[in-house]
């Protein structure tokens, strides 16, 4: 094989005295495509951030291309050929698709912006993925998963020699998913060597080369065939034995807690759509990107109008004007985008868990005592691995989204949403969840489960309403609902 085009030797990374990266070494050759995984807080962001320039290692050497490497900001990275795709969005809402993608390194004429030529290169890069937007629009607004797309066109624009993709299918629907592969494809056989970061087993299998695992900041195992049964690959980044990964669903009461009837919302993201969840029932809901998954269920929790039908609690009309109405009546969700829609991420853990159930805590004044034994009381319940007193920004994925959803269940609330629960979070912070929806499902709660990892769907849930292009295309029981089943309604 030739040589490396990246090579880290003892590696290491310290915050005073907690020690996050241990010694690691790793090549990055051209033209293959390296995994890198581990649980979150294992040290993948961090080794990621020190490849690429935003953070600086406490000790340890790398090399680029034979040569000397220790890139002191992201430009110079860059500026290498280095790029990497952070799991956190990082684009500017209010300028447009190619702004975005061309930020900081404008194509210039006659010493202005070729703002044509920028907007034609951009929109070249959007066609590689199959993203076809006009390259003039504002990013705000766009999806989650096409703002992902964007995030990788940026990327390509760039001609990375390494490039790092931090969860890039995280927001992503199978054909979506299927795009960015033949890039990936196409940039290996091109000799860009890749590092590929993601929780997704079934991928990880399909589109890498080798496989290098950390645990606790420390390379513990490299699998030089991605081949490698995945039982093996998670015991080795959790660093016990898996008996499962779905708990066992509990069977579901008669009794119907919400009943949507003829849903429609005012712009056709979803229409007509009917169905009920019982009590203790984790009512699953699939479909391909653009299905109108979120949008429905933001419309259920009041976030988002409708133009027809109804929602019922318990037998009663629900008039929800905003979110509020939904919380007080019992309705509560667990976003998509935890960062920015679920969180206060510069605030602590205690103040997030308060925020939402300042009326729980009873009188006109909360003192910090009180705060502190509610909130304590949440992390304790919920196996949030944190002090109350912490900043959420400083919590792996996982736990972040253990505080959003302590936070919502500490008001005992009669139905609970949650969209995308497991995005960006490793194999045994999942289990963590997966049990935790089913315990609220024992407890005669009735659950709400939207995902795009089919597997997780049909894990987890004990129906499934399908959607395609906004519409009801059937609901699945247990029983009837598989992969290829869920996916024939998905694209009806």
């Amino acid at each position: 094989m030739t040589e490396p085009v990246l090579s880290l030797r003892g590696i290491s990374k310290r915050y005073g005295p907690l020690q996050v990266l241990k010694n690691v070494d790793l090549d990055v050759y051209p033209g293959e495509v390296v995994a890198l995984l581990g649980e979150n807080g294992a040290g993948k962001s961090t080794l990621s951030g020190i490849i690429a320039g935003s953070r600086a290692p406490s000790d340890g050497t790398m090399t680029w291309l034979g040569q000397p490497y220790a890139p002191a900001a992201p430009r110079d990275a860059i500026d290498k050929g280095v790029v990497l795709i952070h799991q956190e969005l990082q684009l500017l809402p209010h300028l447009s698709i190619a702004e975005n993608v061309f930020i900081g390194r404008w194509p210039m004429k006659n010493g202005m912006i070729d703002r044509a030529q920028m907007v034609h290169r951009a929109q070249e890069q959007l066609a590689r993925l199959n993203l076809h937007i006009p390259a003039t629009r504002k990013v705000a607004g766009l999806s989650t998963a096409n703002q992902q797309l964007i995030e990788i066109a940026k990327a390509l624009a760039l001609k990375a020699r390494l490039l790092i993709l931090d969860e890039p299918t995280a927001a992503l629907g199978g054909a979506e998913t299927e795009a960015l592969f033949e890039q990936v494809r196409k940039l290996r056989s091109q000799g860009v060597g890749i590092i590929y970061i993601s929780h997704r087993m079934e991928e990880i299998r399909k589109i890498t080369d080798r496989i290098v695992v950390l645990r606790d900041g420390e390379r513990v195992h490299e699998f030089a065939d991605s081949s490698t049964p995945v039982r093996t690959i998670v015991e080795s980044m959790v660093g016990r034995s898996l008996d499962r990964m779905f708990p066992a669903l509990p069977e579901p009461s008669s009794r119907a807690v919400l009943q949507v009837s003829g849903l429609s919302s005012p712009d056709g993201s979803f229409r007509d759509v009917t169905f009920e969840v019982h009590a203790g029932e984790i009512f699953g809901i699939a479909g391909l990107v653009g299905a109108g998954r979120t949008e429905l269920v933001r419309a259920i929790s009041g976030a988002d109008p409708i133009s027809a039908g109804s929602i019922r609690l318990e037998g009663m009309e629900l008039k929800l004007r905003a979110p509020s109405d939904a919380i007080a009546k019992g309705i509560v969700m667990v976003p998509e985008d935890r960062k920015d829609q679920g969180l206060v991420v510069g605030h602590r853990i205690s103040e997030n868990i308060v925020y939402a159930n300042l009326d729980k805590l009873g009188g006109r004044w909360i003192t910090a005592g009180m705060k502190r034994v509610f909130a304590e009381k949440a992390v304790a319940k919920f196996g949030v691995k944190g002090r109350a007193e912490q900043y959420a920004s400083d919590l792996s994925g996982g736990n972040q989204q253990k505080v959003v959803i302590a936070k919502w269940l500490m008001r005992e609330p009669k139905v609970v949403v949650l969209d995308e629960p497991t995005r960006g979070i490793d194999v045994g912070a999942r289990a963590g969840i997966y049990d935790i929806i089913v315990n609220l499902a024992k407890q005669g709660v009735a659950v709400i489960v939207v995902s795009s990892d089919l597997e997780e769907v049909l894990g987890v849930s004990n129906r499934i309403l399908v959607l395609a292009q906004g519409r009801q295309a059937g609901i699945l029981t247990r029983g009837e609902a598989n992969d290829v089943s869920v996916m024939e309604l998905a694209t009806i």
